[in-house]
């Protein structure tokens, strides 16, 4: 089997429209949520998000491709382009074939469903954009990338909810181990802060609606937690294989050794009782990993802010990780990003990255108020330099599924 390592990434997040950007805002502890600017929340409970700001996506293709492509495509294509020059990584016709892409959402493109349902009924059928079915679909986002930088390997969109791009991500290391690909672009991507994905998230109560304190309402593992905030954002990385990405004289940022996916056949959207199936994918990315639980020295956590989410997600951990549990640092980077739903575990897996490459944990911010069913450490509020030569990514999705993947210091 091949070995695999990241050579490129791209983010944009609440916080920044850059890796840069948003990596100095998570680890000065800074909240990217505020008031929804998207559309009139009068009528809404929530008003508030993690909204993206000041995005140009011309910056990253012309203005015809902006106006044929939903604004969840504009997030991965930009992504992409960023990880692409991170990586140094050209796609020519000589290694096209090798060089494949697997982009996910959980949602996809709902601002356009959302724009041309309203067309239909205010307008007329002829009046449909003759673009919305690639606008709307969550294939769209690969075969987008795929059109525009030409790699022409492995092609196709993960959907599992809120472990999408935990899923593309791994399955993208699974494309390459296996020798059917050199390199994959691969992440997720995620614009769903309309007034119609609002409302639905808040009718099943999965929302936190502290309207008073906007900034603080993301507090996973806070005991007075009150549901997730909704997060725009995507996450890219460049996977290749070692001997490729060597070939080519690549900076080697890290190395992908684990990962694991599982279903909890329990609940449509809790997770099973004792988290269950996300210890099975814990452990067999570490198995796979040839790791043991101790060997782990930091875990962004899945940590939504839902109550039955965060008590659940410590409970597989103390199971999984005995004793190493209480050592582990453990963060949730979904306290200043919020929730980006299917973009979340390539958010999440960039950010390991980064904590490996500069020995900094960003921090749980809001956590001010200890849970006792949420008793490890969860880097409250201030970020901790430390080495970090292990770094697990956990991601969980309503459906019951799960995902690990653990990153590793790039070692020859």
């Amino acid at each position: 089997m091949s070995r695999v390592v990241v050579t490129g990434m791209g983010l944009v997040t609440s916080l920044g429209n850059d890796l840069a950007s948003s990596w100095e805002g998570l680890i000065n502890g800074r909240s990217g949520v505020g008031e929804i600017t998207a559309y009139d929340t009068s009528h809404h409970r929530v008003h508030f998000a993690a909204e993206i700001k000041n995005f140009d996506a011309s910056a990253y293709m012309d203005r015809k491709e902006v106006r044929r492509n939903d604004p969840y495509e504009h997030l991965a294509i930009a992504t992409t382009m960023q990880a692409l020059k991170d990586a140094k990584l050209e796609i020519t016709p000589e290694n096209a074939d090798d060089i494949g892409v697997y982009i996910g959402s959980g949602i996809g493109g709902l601002v356009t469903l959302h724009d041309q349902f309203k067309v239909l009924y205010d307008r007329g059928p002829e009046r449909i954009s003759p673009f919305f079915i690639n606008m709307m679909i969550i294939d769209g986002a690969p075969g987008i990338v795929s059109i525009l930088t030409g790699a022409k390997g492995p092609n196709w969109a993960a959907v599992s909810a809120c472990a999408t791009s935990g899923n593309t991500i791994g399955e993208a290391y699974e494309t390459i181990r296996r020798g059917d690909a050199k390199a994959m672009l691969a992440g997720g991507a995620e614009k769903a802060v309309t007034s119609i994905a609002m409302a639905a998230f808040d009718n099943m109560h999965a929302l936190s609606r502290n309207n008073e304190n906007p900034q603080e309402a993301s507090r996973p593992f806070d005991a007075q937690r009150d549901g997730f905030v909704m997060g725009e954002g995507a996450g890219m990385m460049i996977l290749e294989d070692l001997e490729f990405a060597k070939a080519r004289g690549a900076h080697i940022l890290a190395e992908v050794v684990g990962y694991g996916c599982t279903g909890d056949a329990s609940h449509v959207t809790l997770p099973s009782p004792g988290g269950d199936g996300l210890i099975r994918a814990m452990r067999r990315a570490l198995q796979k990993a040839g790791l043991r639980p101790e060997d782990v020295d930091y875990i962004n956590a899945h940590g939504t802010s839902t109550p039955p989410n965060d008590s659940t997600e410590t409970a597989a951990i103390k199971t999984l990780f005995g004793e190493h549990a209480y050592q582990v640092p453990i963060s949730s980077t979904k306290s200043m990003t919020g929730h980006t739903l299917g973009a979340a575990g390539a958010v999440e897996g960039v950010i390991c990255v980064q904590a490996i490459l500069n020995g900094i944990i960003p921090p749980t911010i809001n956590l001010h108020h200890p849970d006792p069913d949420c008793d490890l450490d969860y880097v409250p509020n201030e970020a901790r330099h430390t080495t970090v030569d292990v770094a697990m990514s956990n991601s969980m999705g309503f459906g019951g599924h799960n995902v690990s993947l653990i990153f590793k210091r790039y070692e020859e």
